[in-house]
């Protein structure tokens, strides 16, 4: 006779079975969507990941999620100032949806109506045995923003994405529906002031012929846990070009999860990774070159300080029949501290004999050379320093074709490198 222990819950897991039997009735969704929901918890009841699973190698949540806020109903989050001057800005508010103006082109409604009359249940639930990120934000989601984009829309100015905590728990769900021939630039601010937890999940879909510019600023105080999934399907001769900004939070993980599922289709990753303090940062991306004649180039770039722990993990599986693929990716990391870490595990998985891929990792220190010759000419050592920085960085932000942007992120280095160089 076997007999099973399930392991002692710990006091995050414990908090958020708690809490999702406080908070069931005040959740919006139909019995589909409640069927969804239940099955969600009870993947998180069998335990937070660990580093036994494969993906949760480099972040042991289960260790290091020490603990989860309670909701704060009361908490009042004012939406912030878009990062380019003329966006059209969607807020969401300690998790719930602000009426916003309409934007041509653009269908708007909240996620909260159609959880309602559970056509969002579809959308609900994790990807698998390890995706915990999922399961938390099925579990326990109430509002969000969808985005119907026409076929053949322009849009001039950046739509601006922003969920802003003031503390407690925030579980949001932005969906975008892209259609054909559409050029567009989306802006996510994933920020806030309080000592927070906050999942949030993307789902974005990319018609024949777009052309999307996705850029996601994740500046979370150093009081939150944030835990992001960016999933994206890029269609017939589409090119998605997704920028990644991580400049804050205690405990933070962003998966990205794409599929090149369109033949000519096309994805770009730009990363920047700024860590400071004790603080651990873990981008893991799995990348599906899924049909023949598609690409992809992934550059993660980061900077480590104090005691910050960064993680990259990148995947690119080329299927069997993705002949013609073209896949590189590369993370370098400059370290600016001797107790500062990054662990990087990149991988290819390729089926297909006619295709064009490479990976590379490098880490390093500031160069002394390099360092001795600005301060010889006069420069203090912050500033060379800072200006070394910037330069290791610049090149991965200036690819973005909008300079208002480009700026905007520039600004935002220069603000870190002074409170954290």
């Amino acid at each position: 006779m076997n007999i099973q222990i399930q392991p002692q819950r710990t006091a995050a897991e414990a908090a958020l079975v708690d809490a999702f039997g406080e908070r069931l009735s005040l959740l919006p969704g139909n019995g589909e969507v409640m069927l969804k929901r239940d099955a969600a918890i009870e993947a998180l009841k069998a335990g937070l990941p660990t580093r036994r699973i494969e993906t949760w190698h480099y972040t042991d949540l289960r260790r290091l999620l020490t603990t989860v806020p309670a909701f704060e109903p009361t908490a009042e989050a004012k939406a912030v100032a878009p990062l380019v001057e003329g966006s059209s800005v969607l807020a969401l508010l300690n998790g719930a949806a602000v009426k916003a103006a309409a934007i041509d082109g653009v269908k708007v409604s909240p996620v909260s109506e159609k959880l309602g009359d559970g056509t969002y249940a579809p959308a609900l639930g994790p990807q698998g045995a390890d995706d915990a990120i999922g399961a938390l934000n099925s579990a326990f989601v109430a509002d969000g923003w969808l985005l119907d984009i026409a076929d053949g829309t322009v849009l001039d100015k950046p739509v601006e994405l922003q969920n802003v905590q003031a503390g407690g728990q925030v579980h949001a769900r932005l969906a975008v529906k892209v259609g054909a021939g559409v050029t567009a630039t989306v802006v996510e601010r994933q920020t806030g002031t309080g000592a927070a937890f906050v999942s949030s999940v993307d789902n974005v879909t990319i018609g024949e012929g777009s052309d999307i510019t996705w850029v996601i600023v994740q500046e979370q105080p150093e009081t939150a846990t944030y835990l992001g999934q960016f999933n994206a399907w890029i269609g017939k001769d589409a090119r998605l070009t997704l920028f990644v900004m991580n400049a804050g939070g205690k405990l933070v993980r962003q998966e990205i999860r794409v599929v090149a599922k369109g033949e000519g289709s096309d994805f770009q990753l730009r990363g920047v990774n700024l860590l400071a303090g004790d603080t651990h940062t873990d981008v893991t991306m799995v990348l599906d070159h899924a049909v023949p004649h598609t690409g992809s180039r992934e550059i993660v770039r980061n900077v480590v300080t104090g005691k910050a722990h960064g993680v990259f993990q990148g995947r690119i599986n080329v299927h069997q029949k993705a002949q013609k693929t073209d896949a590189k990716m590369a993370c370098n990391t400059l370290l600016l501290s001797d107790d500062g870490e990054f662990s990087t595990k990149p991988e290819l998985e390729i089926f297909a004999d006619d295709v064009q891929c490479g990976h590379g990792a490098t880490v390093t220190e500031i160069h002394r050379d390099h360092l001795f010759y600005l301060m010889a000419r006069g420069i203090e050592e912050k500033t060379a320093r800072g200006l070394l920085v910037r330069a290791f960085l610049a090149e991965v932000i200036e690819e973005l074709e909008d300079e208002a942007i480009v700026e905007a992120l520039e600004a935002r280095l220069i603000d870190w490198f002074a409170a954290h160089g």
